[in-house]
Formats: structure tokens, C-alpha cells, sequence
């Protein structure tokens, strides 16, 4: 087959971290599919058509891109942070896997991005810098309990916990009952990042502790990270501190 599919990581927002090899995918393609706030994102160019599409809507999404590759077009199917953090890549290689057989036969590149937990880490110093794992709270494709016992493990193993998709109008409580689960299993004084729009101009980055965080503060665009016993916080002179986990682990 001619056609090419890449599948593109735009980073967390500021274009200053999109990866000059995203940038190059995007440009060379004579289609973009995407959800369509993510596409807006993507400078448009002259003779490249895009195939905007609403939320929860990945197969399809990737359907229609495999369908565009196999004719022959160049195709960028866009993600926000990592292509294959929670986001397009895997949908993709599971619409060729249950597709049609020529499928397999495409030519597919996923493309880097850098995902929002290390956007946010980033931005409060090192809380991921020893053992750490992401969670998506959304229940849409995975039963609560299998979120509940993940959660459990993660705490009680000693992981930084990176909560993706944390709270929205159809899911509000999950986040809530995330917080009572990680009382009962850690101290009071763990710290908890909220970050919200990270690198863009609404940014918001709170840390606080587990005793105080309230589920109200997240929303669809916010990562949460819920550190672990052994993450640390240094106080700085202006009032707002550094966060890490010490490489280190005690036995």
C-alpha cells in the first residue's frame, strides 16, 4: 500500500513542546483527523483537508483514518499529549487488529508527544522521579472496581499516582471517592498536585495535601498527582514550593 498514517502526540498545549518530528508529520499530511478541539490546535495549510470529530468517538476516528491511508493519502490522526498515553494509538492498532486485513499492510508511525504528567511534573519540580503509574479515572471503558483495585495496589505498593481524566459534568464524584480510598491507605500529609491547562495561558498549579485536596478543583483538563510517603516538598522564598520523589526508595 501507498498511503501513510501517522498517529501525532501535539504535547500538553504550548506549541514550544510539540516535537520538530510531530511538526514535520503534520505538515507533510494531506489529511488531519482528529477531535476537533485538538485539530484547532494544528496551524492550518493550504490543500489539507481535516476530519474534525466529537469526544468518545476513537474507532470510529481511526477507522476513518486507516479507511483514508488505504486510498492512498497521507494521514496525521492527532492526539493531545502522547499518542499512546490514554489516547490515539491504541485505538488505532485495535480498529487494524478487528479491520479490515489490508490494514495491516499500511505503513503507520506513532509519534511522540510529551504526555501531561510530565508537563506538570515539569512545572513543580520531580514528584515522578522515583516508582510512579498512570491511572484514568474514567469508568467509560473499565468497570470502577477495576479503577478501585488498580488505585489500591498503587497505594499500597508505594507509587506516585498520576490521575488522568479525573472529573467531569457526566462523571463528578469518582475523583471524591478516589480521595476517601487514598485517606484510609496514606498519611493526611501526602501531597496532591492539582494542574490544569498546563503550558497554556489558562494554567493553574496547586499542591496541597491529601487531607485538604477537594475534588472540585479538577475538571477535564486538570492531571492530578498524588504522591507517594516518600515524596518531598521544599519550601521556596516566594512562597510556592518544589515537589520530588528522591530516587532512593527505603527498604
Amino acid at each position: 500500500m501507498t498511503g501513510h498514517l501517522a498517529v501525532v502526540g501535539l504535547g500538553p498545549g504550548d506549541v514550544a513542546q510539540q516535537t520538530p518530528q510531530a511538526v514535520a508529520a503534520l505538515a507533510a499530511a494531506t489529511d488531519l483527523v482528529g477531535y476537533a478541539p485538538y485539530l484547532a490546535r494544528v496551524p492550518e495549510a493550504v490543500g489539507q483537508i481535516r476530519h474534525a470529530s466529537d469526544n468518545r468517538e476513537e474507532l470510529d476516528r481511526a477507522r476513518l483514518a486507516l479507511t483514508l491511508a488505504a486510498e492512498g493519502r497521507r494521514v496525521a490522526v492527532v492526539s493531545s499529549g502522547d499518542a499512546g498515553v490514554f489516547a490515539m494509538a491504541s485505538a488505532v492498532f485495535e480498529a487494524m487488529d478487528r479491520g479490515e486485513p489490508a490494514w495491516r499492510g499500511l505503513e503507520v508511525e506513532v509519534v511522540p508527544g510529551i504526555s501531561a504528567m510530565f508537563a506538570a511534573a515539569a512545572r513543580i519540580g520531580a514528584p515522578l522521579g522515583h516508582d510512579f503509574c498512570a491511572i484514568s479515572l474514567s469508568d467509560n471503558l473499565k468497570p470502577w472496581d477495576t479503577v478501585v483495585s488498580r488505585l489500591t495496589a498503587a497505594a499500597s505498593a508505594g507509587f506516585v499516582i498520576a490521575l488522568y481524566n479525573p472529573r467531569s459534568h457526566a462523571r463528578p464524584w469518582q475523583l471524591g471517592a478516589v480521595f476517601d480510598l487514598m485517606r484510609a491507605r496514606l498519611p493526611g500529609s501526602t501531597a496532591v498536585v492539582f494542574a490544569t491547562s498546563v503550558n497554556q495561558p489558562r494554567e493553574r498549579i496547586d499542591i496541597t495535601t491529601l487531607a485538604q485536596a477537594e475534588p472540585e478543583r479538577a475538571d477535564m483538563r486538570t492531571l492530578v498527582i498524588i504522591g507517594s510517603e516518600a515524596t518531598l516538598l521544599i519550601e521556596r522564598p516566594d512562597g510556592h514550593a518544589w515537589l520530588y520523589s528522591p530516587r532512593g526508595a527505603a527498604a
